[in-house]
C-alpha cells in the first residue's frame, strides 16, 4: 500500500515541512544554492537532474518563498535563483543532516568539510567553530573536499 503524498490531516510541522522540502531533488537544489550555485544550467550541471524536474523544483521553491528569481539578462530573459531569508533559515537543518550523514554513511570520512573562513576550524554540531569557538552561519563557512571525497 502506497503512503499518501500529502499530510493535510496531520497537525505536525515536520509533515508540513516535508510537503515543501521533503523531496530528494528539492533538498539537493537547496544544498547547491548554499554552495553558491544560482543559475539554472549550473544547477542542472551540478545535479544531473532532468530539466523538467529542476524547473518544477525551482518553481515550487520560489512559490513557497524559499528562493526568489532575480533577472540577470534581458534578451533572452534569464534568471538567477537565490535563497530568501526563509531559505537561509534551512541552513542549520541542512548542516545537521550533513553531519548525521557523515556519522552514519561516510565510512571513508566526510566527503565535505565545512570550514570556518576566519580560521579554518570546522563546523561543530553546536554551529560553532571547532578551533576558535565563534558561532557560525552560512556566510561564515565554505565547503571543502574532505577525506571521503
Amino acid at each position: 500500500m502506497a503512503l499518501p503524498r500529502t499530510y493535510e490531516s496531520q497537525n505536525c510541522s515536520i509533515a508540513r515541512s516535508l510537503e515543501v522540502i521533503g523531496d530528494r531533488w528539492t533538498l539537493l537544489v537547496i544544498r547547491s544554492a548554499f554552495e553558491g550555485i544560482r543559475r539554472f544550467d549550473d544547477f542542472q550541471d551540478a545535479l544531473g537532474v532532468a530539466r523538467n524536474v529542476l524547473t518544477d523544483r525551482l518553481n515550487r521553491l520560489c512559490d513557497e518563498g524559499i528562493m526568489r528569481r532575480v533577472p540577470y539578462q534581458e534578451r533572452p530573459e534569464r534568471y538567477e535563483y537565490r535563497l530568501t531569508r526563509k531559505g537561509v533559515e534551512l541552513w542549520p537543518a541542512m548542516m545537521t543532516l550533513l553531519m548525521w550523514g557523515d556519522r552514519h554513511y561516510a565510512p571513508e570520512g566526510p566527503p565535505l568539510i565545512i570550514a570556518h573562513l576566519g580560521c579554518d576550524g570546522t563546523l561543530t554540531p553546536h554551529f560553532t567553530c571547532s578551533a576558535c569557538g565563534t558561532p557560525l552561519g552560512p556566510s561564515d563557512v565554505e565547503p571543502r573536499p574532505g577525506p571521503g571525497t
